[in-house]
């Protein structure tokens, strides 16, 4: 089984954030999120803040954003109309129908493009979709808890990412590499 990390991994960029800029084209007066947004995710990378803390103080701007936004499904629908073109070159010369993403960034976002891409296996981020609620961060450490959930007895031959973030799943897997632009490299 290949797995795959999404964001700069396959997506050349942070899907998360090109769709809050997709959003803040539409709506100006999400510029008022963006110090609230930078104030925690400085705290977090200075670690004053653990990522549970910073979705407990923060994650409620987004839900409340998102249950406030009519035809949600088409905005995500229109959102990857213009972004599937993101999807690195290389990635379409190695996709398998049997692929696992694996991503920090909101399923309900991902599931569109894995529609588009007949990518059946997407482990994310995983949120209530009437209320936009997080259920679960897939993020370092949680990343290997969430696909333990889906894939319990599942051997990750080839893991592909752009960040050492993803540390535990690459332990996990027989081997890895590490993604930068479109350059592969081995690093176990």
């Amino acid at each position: 089984m290949n797995v795959y990390d999404f964001d700069n991994t396959i997506y050349n960029g942070e899907s998360a954030i090109d769709f809050f800029v997709y959003f803040l084209k539409r709506d100006p007066k999400l510029l008022l999120y963006v110090p609230k947004v930078v104030r925690a995710l400085a705290r977090y990378k200075m670690r004053r803040i653990s990522i549970d803390e910073a979705l407990s103080e923060y994650g409620t701007l987004v839900e409340e954003y998102c249950r406030s936004t009519e035809n949600l499904d088409e905005h995500i629908r229109i959102f990857w109309d213009k972004n599937i073109r993101k999807i690195k070159p290389f990635y379409y010369g190695i996709r398998n129908d049997d692929d696992v993403i694996l991503s920090a960034g909101f399923d309900v976002v991902l599931a569109e493009m894995g529609r588009r891409m007949n990518i059946k296996n997407i482990v994310a981020t995983e949120t209530d979709k009437e209320n936009f609620r997080i259920v679960n961060f897939c993020f370092r450490e949680n990343k290997v808890k969430a696909f333990k959930k889906h894939y319990p007895d599942a051997v990750i031959e080839n893991f592909y990412t752009d960040s050492l973030n993803d540390q535990p799943i690459i332990d996990l897997a027989e081997n890895a590499y590490l993604v930068k632009g479109n350059k592969i490299t081995k690093i176990k």
